[in-house]
This record gives C-alpha cells, structure tokens and sequence, in this order.
C-alpha cells in the first residue's frame, strides 16, 4: 500500500490524535478500547512518527484484528491522518450534490463508514485555510422515507448506522418456497387407486369390496448458498449471511434444511453457526473459523472441493443453490466452467446472485462470468435489499431467469 506524505502537525497533539482515531475505529464498528489506545501509544512511542509506512502498519498491527475490518481502517486512515481536507470530502461524501456541476465520486469500501465515523467527532489536526463553502438548502419534504430509500441502497456504500437498520429489515425478509411432489404416497379419501393397498385388504377379507385411494405425498427441499468472500465480494456476503441465518431460523418457511458455505481461496462449511439463534453469535463464529475474508477468488478450485466432498450430502431432495459472486476469477476458465457444470446437473436450480449487474450496460466480458453464464437457472443482482427481495420471485417461477436471456444474447 502506498501512503501520501504525513503532514506532520507543529503541536504535540499526537497521542490525542490517536485517542480521537480510535474513537472514529469504534463508530465505524472497528474494536478500539482503551487497551487498544494504551497500546497503539506505546507502540507508536517505539516506533516514532518518522515514517509514514511505519506509522500506518504500526496502528494496522494495533486494531486491526478481523479481515473484515482492514478496509474500515484504511479508509479512515487515509480520510483522518494523510488528506489535509478530510472534512471536504466526507461533506461530498453524506451530502447530495447536483448533478452537472461536478461529477460524482463513488466511495470506496468501507469509505462512507469512515466518513460518517469521523463527521461525528471533533477535527484536531490543523486544518488549512480554505474559502467558506457556499451553502445549499435543501427541501427533504418530498423524499423517500429511509427503509424505503434502504431497499435500493448498495450493501457496500451504507454506512454503520444504515447497515444496523439494514439487517433488521433483513431478518424479517421470508423466502417461502414450494414444496416438491415425492414419488412416495399416503392414503388419502381422494386420489388415485392404490392397487397394492386394495389387494392386500381384499386377501385379509376374503372378498373385493372397497377400492383403497392414495396420493403423493410433498417434501422440502433444502437450500445451499455459497457465499464469495474475496475482497469485491465481503460487503454483499456479510449481508447475504445475515438474510441466510434469518431463513436458517423462522419457522414455517419451508425448507428441509439450510446450509451455508463461503469459499475466497477455500471452502468453508458454516451451516453450524448458522443454527445459533443469535445472530451476531453466529456470524462471529463463522468468521473466526473462515480465514480467507477479503482474500483472492478462486472460484473453480472451491467448487470442485464442494462436487467432491459436499454435493452427494447437501444436493439431495431437490435441493436450489444460490451461488454468491461477482464471477471474477483468477483461475483456469475451463476448469470453472467444468465444475459448474457439474453444481448444475446434481441442484434442482441454481440461482446466480452477482452485484456487478448494479451496473448499468454491464457485459459478461470477463473469462470466469462467461464460463458461468451456460450453467445457471437465474441471474440476478445481490446488492440491495430489494435485490434480495426478487429471490421469492425467482423461487416461486421456475421459468424466472432474470438477467440469464439478455446476457446469453
């Protein structure tokens, strides 16, 4: 990672400095107590303030301690210590702008989090002059309420608060689903005649005298969700993760079983923490035994780990994979296309979720979507609640593609 050139301030401020970073770390969801503090002082104290390497690294070494909070201390790294202007640009950042007077910047991963952390505490590096900006009035009346501007919001661009609010709303998310006509029977007053059943009651009896009736019976079928976890995906699974535990834990939804998976440069099964009832309980647990969060993607690799090893034991009743990814993948594209292929002869329907279809005019350019494209029932977007909400639609028609035709022409 390259830095910019620290502005050294003048005053000795520096251990307030990190107290106050430390403070924007835990508004962003980052753990910074003040063990953490003491500690990044001292260590900072060792290390001196010389190097602008050294200095980041330092503080990386202190309170990052989870893959997924690398990209929130970066970017308020870089918003808090190496931009003189911070405030200018998270301002730009949480306030609307219109359209034709500047283009506007799409935030990094994590960058909106940072602003916001920052925004609600003091500034206290020196700042240089600057022309008092000019001010803007802005009529709210005739806005969207905030669940309802929630439902379109990207995963990756809420902030801590709107991302809290977010996974409430997803918890109350239900993905009903139809039962499957089984190949057993039951008796039933009305149906067809059950010729095994009449024989058998005629030779207890002695004579032919009723005519016994049955009718297939109904079963459930589960669903698999493999979850990409490389660093474009994180924002989207974390999300996704939350819906899945929620489906994983109402009851009356249908579905024989739910199973989890998340792969990055490895398949990891996390079904078992996906049955804790506490939400964060389950997650936390998944993530610590998941070690490649915001790692590569390979993509391949993982699937014939998941053909080999899970498919016989999960894939079983009809079961419909969701398969979570942006499709971007470092390995062989032929070997993707071949396990994918495989995913797809032994699930009843495998629904492809991809966030980059956020895009407008996005073309399966790259090698890993168009060797996945042949091999998947529906296409649709993942990044956004109301995304997530098109999967009760996919589900209850099996003639849904999505985005599969336009992208197959």
């Amino acid at each position: 990672m390259e830095h910019a050139p620290l502005d050294l301030p003048e005053d000795p401020r520096l251990a307030g400095n990190i107290a106050h970073f430390a403070a924007a770390l835990r508004r962003a969801g980052v753990p910074a107590g003040p063990d953490r503090l003491i500690l990044a002082t001292r260590a900072v104290q060792a290390a001196g303030f010389t190097d602008r390497t050294d200095f980041y690294h330092t503080l990386h070494a202190v309170f990052v301690r989870r893959p997924e909070h690398r990209a929130t201390f970066a970017q308020l790294f870089r918003l808090y210590w190496r931009d003189p202007r911070y405030l200018e640009h998270m301002m730009a950042m949480l306030t609307p702008t219109v359209r034709g007077v500047q283009q506007d910047r799409t935030p990094k991963p994590a960058e909106k989090r940072a602003a916001e952390a920052l925004l609600n505490q003091p500034a206290h590096l020196p700042e240089p002059q600057a022309d008092p900006p000019e001010t803007l009035d802005l009529d709210a009346a005739a806005t969207a309420s905030t669940r309802e501007r929630l439902r379109t919001l990207d995963f990756e661009q809420m902030s801590t608060a709107e991302m809290a609010v977010a996974k409430r709303m997803l918890a109350t998310l239900r993905l009903p689903v139809k039962p499957l006509t089984s190949r057993r029977i039951q008796t039933a007053p009305q149906g067809r005649i059950d010729r095994r059943a009449t024989l058998r009651a005629a030779l207890r009896r002695g004579d032919l005298t009723t005519l016994k009736r049955a009718k297939p019976t109904t079963r459930w079928p589960n669903l698999v969700a493999l979850c990409d976890i490389s660093g474009s995906m994180s924002s989207y699974s974390r999300a996704l993760l939350h819906f899945l535990h929620a489906v994983a834990n109402r009851e009356g939804q249908g579905w024989a079983e739910v199973h989890g998976f998340t792969f990055g440069t490895r398949l990891t099964n996390i079904t078992r923490h996906l049955r804790t009832r506490d939400v964060d309980a389950a997650l936390a647990a998944a993530g610590a035994e998941t070690q490649d969060w915001e790692g590569g993607t390979r993509i391949g690799d993982t699937l014939h780990v998941f053909n080999r090893d899970w498919s016989r034991r999960v894939l079983g009743q009809g079961a419909v994979v969701l398969l979570v990814t942006d499709g971007l993948d470092r390995g062989d594209a032929d070997r993707l296309a071949f396990e994918a292929r495989r995913l797809h002869l032994s699930a009843r329907r495998v629904i492809w979720l991809n966030p980059l279809l956020r895009f407008d005019g996005f073309a399966p350019k790259a090698a890993g979507i168009r060797a996945l494209l042949p091999h998947v029932d529906s296409l649709r977007a993942g990044h956004s609640i109301a995304a997530l909400e098109g999967l009760a639609e996919a589900l209850s028609r099996p003639d849904d593609t999505g985005d599969l035709t336009r992208l197959r022409r």
